[in-house]
């Protein structure tokens, strides 16, 4: 029996590509009617393909690259020198080194220092478990000390938390700032940026068709009900009331999705995967005639600000590709219970384009071709201090179930990179060492 694989997003369809070339037969399901889940595409209006979210490859994506050799699709990769900026104390500030840093006018110059060394600090270290045992507020205060933190680090935590950073560990900011800093270059340390031709739906194609030339099958529009379970173990997947014979399922949702999947689970198990915390995210993509600030990345150190950042993905992709639009990505980071996730769209792009115009005064003399708001509720894991002691195991109780999930990518953020690393680790360990 083949082995199905639940969830049709980039981390099930990397999992099936690695388990394929491993000789293993693969089915994946997938509920919606295009595989990429977060990572997948989006139609505009007027035809054009987009990612449905902000996705970034950057030049240091060591795994993502290797795996476009590997597929024959590394002449769709452009690269571009962007860059950062900052909203605090009402005014926009570039941010994209430590020359920045020691200018940034919303703090004092020895906060500027501080802030620098923070950054510096954070870079020096090589072994995130000296972090994960110490809570994100006290480390930054630790590091630049109170008044940087009120002025800087708190308002910027709130927006991306939704005020909920709570006992998160400084390991979240080791990941981000290292990250970051990974892609700058030369002696301006300009940050450089990437994307395929197509998006994300041109790695997920290519996989596609590696997966059924090895024998596999995907399955798009049809939704797995449950796991089924039998005397401890796997015995395939129900779809439409009847169950398809597997021996083995690898569930690739979010923790609290996958617990509904299997019910028949020991509590304990189904404990673990309703606990793990995540963030929401409401995001409205802003389909501009052109462009609004010619930077990647506009983070938001205001704690009165209604978004976590402002993203222009066409500061790196060349309109050409996106049907000559000006992509803008206005994302809120949100609690999985907050209004805005059943909010009336039209509400959200009232609000947004408000915020919009606060942060980003030339936002008036846009022209808004689109605007289409997209929601999830589970995107982003939360961990505490601690995490990696606790991480979700990909074995189940169950005979043949594991779980193969963003919650276990931990303390690297979820991106491009990280998810489909996981997957072929996770297919090393479902097929040995022929997934690698």
């Amino acid at each position: 029996m083949t082995t199905a694989i639940v969830g049709g997003g980039i981390m099930g369809v990397t999992l099936g590509y690695f388990l394929a070339r491993a000789g293993v037969p693969v089915t994946i399901y997938e509920a919606g009617p295009v595989l990429g889940g977060l990572a997948g595409p989006l139609t505009l209006p007027d035809g054009t393909d987009v990612d449905r979210f902000y996705h970034a490859i950057l030049s240091s994506d060591d795994h993502l690259m290797t795996l476009c050799a590997e597929l024959g699709i590394t002449d769709r990769l452009r690269f571009k020198p962007t860059g950062t900026l900052v909203y605090a104390g009402g005014r926009l500030e570039p941010m994209n080194g430590l020359l920045d840093f020691l200018r940034f006018p919303p703090l004092r110059l020895v906060d500027r220092v501080r802030l620098g060394l923070t950054v510096l600090q954070a870079q020096r270290v090589s072994d995130w478990r000296q972090l994960e045992h110490v809570p994100i507020r006290d480390w930054l205060i630790g590091a630049g000390g109170d008044e940087l933190f009120r002025r800087f680090w708190g308002p910027m935590l709130q927006a991306k938390f939704d005020g909920a950073v709570g006992d998160t560990p400084a390991t979240w900011m080791w990941s981000r700032l290292v990250r970051t800093r990974s892609t700058r270059k030369g002696v301006r340390q300009r940050e450089v940026c990437g994307h395929l031709i197509g998006g994300y739906r041109t790695l997920l194609d290519a996989m596609a068709e590696r997966i059924r030339a090895a024998g596999g099958a995907i399955h798009l529009s049809m939704p797995v009900s449950r796991v089924a379970i039998e005397g401890g173990r796997v015995r395939g997947v129900v779809i439409g009331g009847d169950v398809v014979p597997h021996g083995t399922a690898v569930v690739t949702m979010q923790a609290p999705v996958a617990a509904r999947l299997v019910p028949e689970a020991p509590a304990e198990y189904l404990a673990r995967l309703t606990s793990q915390r995540y963030l929401g995210i409401v995001c409205p993509l802003f389909v501009l005639d052109r462009p609004l600030t010619n930077v990647w990345t506009l983070n938001v150190a205001d704690a009165d600000a209604l978004v976590t950042g402002v993203i222009e993905t066409t500061s790196y992709i060349d309109p050409v590709y996106v049907g000559g639009h000006h992509l803008v990505y206005v994302p809120k980071y949100v609690a999985p219970e907050s209004p805005w996730l059943t909010a009336p769209a039209d509400e959200i792009a009232r609000a947004w384009s408000a915020a919009l115009r606060r942060i980003v005064p030339g936002f008036a003399d846009v022209t808004v071709r689109h605007c289409l708001v997209h929601r999830e509720r589970f995107v982003e894991p939360l961990h505490g201090a601690g995490a990696g002691e606790r991480t979700l195991p990909f074995a189940s109780p169950v005979t043949g179930l594991h779980l193969c999930t963003t919650a276990q990518i931990y303390p690297a953020l979820t991106n491009g990179e990280s998810v489909t690393r996981h997957a072929k680790d996770a297919a090393s360990r479902l097929a040995g060492p022929g997934a690698a």
